[in-house]
């Protein structure tokens, strides 16, 4: 975590894993839990902070968040049950006035490559409005989002999380090419995750 940059990473926990049948940020991954592995991505890119979404189990998810780490800033969504806009809504509208640009990482995908976060800094540095990893020809994430299309996220609404606003950018949005699938491996159901 970077401590100069003036971007901040957002973790989005707020879901209630339903068809994973609850409590799937809190299902075994590796030594941790499958929250631990995002956090491990959001620590480890270059922003000055990392911010965890709550809602579902907010306070055990909080609880698992500050055990991996006593830095993490805890926000809770309380419309979560609306969808990942409304918990996107909150972690932009929590974000420091002076924040140049927000990760957003998703608290179930736990393979993210190591320096995807700092290849998306590069391209929003060098002017771009947005920035998201691929991986055979497939957008994933995290993204980087610059501030000026944080209004943006404040009127998102629904499941859909940033993905119209990065749409609607067109070629504008910066598309870094990815070491692997992490970046685009989520964990929906138990049968996702590795059998020991």
């Amino acid at each position: 975590m970077a401590t100069g940059a003036a971007l901040e990473a957002i973790v989005l926990a707020a879901g209630s894993g339903s068809r994973f049948g609850g409590r799937k940020l809190l299902a075994p991954w590796g030594r941790g839990v499958l929250l631990d592995a995002a956090l491990a991505a959001a620590f480890a890119a270059p922003a000055r902070s990392v911010m965890v979404v709550t809602g579902a189990d907010a306070e055990v998810v909080a609880g698992a968040a500050q055990a991996f780490d006593a830095r993490v800033r805890i926000v809770h969504a309380p419309d979560h049950a609306e969808g990942m806009g409304a918990s996107l809504r909150t972690g932009v509208a929590s974000l420091p006035a002076d924040a140049a640009g927000a990760f957003v990482f998703l608290g179930d995908m736990p393979r993210v490559p190591v320096g995807v976060p700092a290849s998306l800094a590069t391209a929003l540095a060098a002017g771009a409005p947005a920035a998201a990893p691929v991986f055979a020809g497939r957008r994933g994430n995290p993204v980087l989002i610059g501030r000026d299309l944080f209004p943006d996220l404040l009127r998102l609404t629904g499941d859909a999380g940033a993905r119209a606003v990065l749409q609607g950018l067109g070629d504008r949005l910066a598309l870094v090419e990815a070491p692997d699938d992490g970046v685009l491996f989520d964990v929906d159901e138990p049968s996702d995750l590795p059998r020991s």
